[in-house]
């Protein structure tokens, strides 16, 4: 009964549930640490899951692993809420007029800046699998060696800084409101949890739209032998559109798929992770 619910709930819970909480708290100027509260149930909610109905009980397991993603996850989603404190004042130097349709219901605003942001970001992660520098920095995020909800915000943060350029540029230059990008960091934030999570879940016909886990494990194959697939973090619409979209319903996957072929001993501690992108070497 817990695992069908589970199974076919999860989802919906984190997509309409903490989702929906945090676009009504944002419509009504809630304090941030309101939106900082849900993430943390969020967080919650997927470590619950993982180990209730995990899609491999053996990811569960910390692989020395588990305080540095805790390191990378609270230094990025800071820096991601820190940000949306700083965008009324870069709204204010946008030299074009606002663009932003302020007079639409709330919800229909930040379903619009989910779309422009999947677009932005969906764009820098297929260039930082094209762009060697950009690569350099990305790669901390595919040294993974088991696929659990943390994975989502394991980045160099100048990595994720690009991503959130790539996404948020746009909205300010339209004039978003601020408590439209507090709901946004939030949906942002759930959405990387579902991509991760190491939850045996079903979404049924979904899978060929969202950007999940299912889908998102072929992303997660050893770079660069494969894995340059499935870049999308809402939805899969702009893979389409790249032709970069793939999945296999027969495959399963273990540890032994994940990682970088290439740098099989990439560095592991959060230190060096920060400084590997810029150590030179010998080809």
């Amino acid at each position: 009964m817990i695992r069908n619910l589970i199974r076919y709930g999860y989802v919906p819970l984190m997509l309409l549930g903490i989702n929906g909480v945090a676009v009504w708290l944002a419509a009504r100027g809630a304090s941030d640490l309101w939106l900082i509260a849900l993430i943390g149930a969020a967080v919650a909610c997927s470590f619950a899951a993982e180990r209730l109905l995990p899609y491999r009980r053996e990811w569960n397991t910390p692989l020395g692993d588990a305080g540095r993603d805790t390191i990378h996850a609270v230094v990025n989603e800071t820096f991601v809420l820190a940000s949306v404190a700083v965008i009324p004042a870069l709204a204010a130097l946008n030299p074009l007029p606002g663009w932003w349709p302020a007079s639409a219901p709330f919800g229909v605003q930040v379903l619009l800046a989910v779309v422009i942001a999947d677009f932005g970001i969906t764009t820098v992660h297929l260039a930082s699998h094209k762009i060697g520098w950009m690569w350099r920095l990305h790669a901390v995020h595919h040294s993974i060696k088991r696929f659990y909800g943390l994975n989502g915000l394991m980045k160099h943060p100048l990595h994720q800084a690009l991503e959130m350029a790539g996404g948020v540029a746009p909205l300010i230059v339209l004039g978003m409101p601020v408590q439209v990008a507090g709901a946004l960091a939030v949906c942002v934030a759930v959405q990387l949890l579902l991509q991760h999570a190491n939850v045996d879940y079903r979404v049924g016909p979904l899978r060929t739209v969202l950007a999940l886990n299912e889908g998102h494990r072929f992303h997660h194959l050893k770079w660069p032998v494969v894995g340059d697939v499935n870049f999308g973090l809402f939805t899969l619409a702009w893979d389409y559109v790249y032709r970069t979209h793939s999945f296999d319903p027969d495959r399963r996957f273990t540890s032994d798929d994940l990682g970088m072929a290439a740098e099989p001993d990439y560095p592991t501690s959060y230190l060096r992770q920060l400084a590997e992108p810029f150590v030179a070497h010998e080809i």
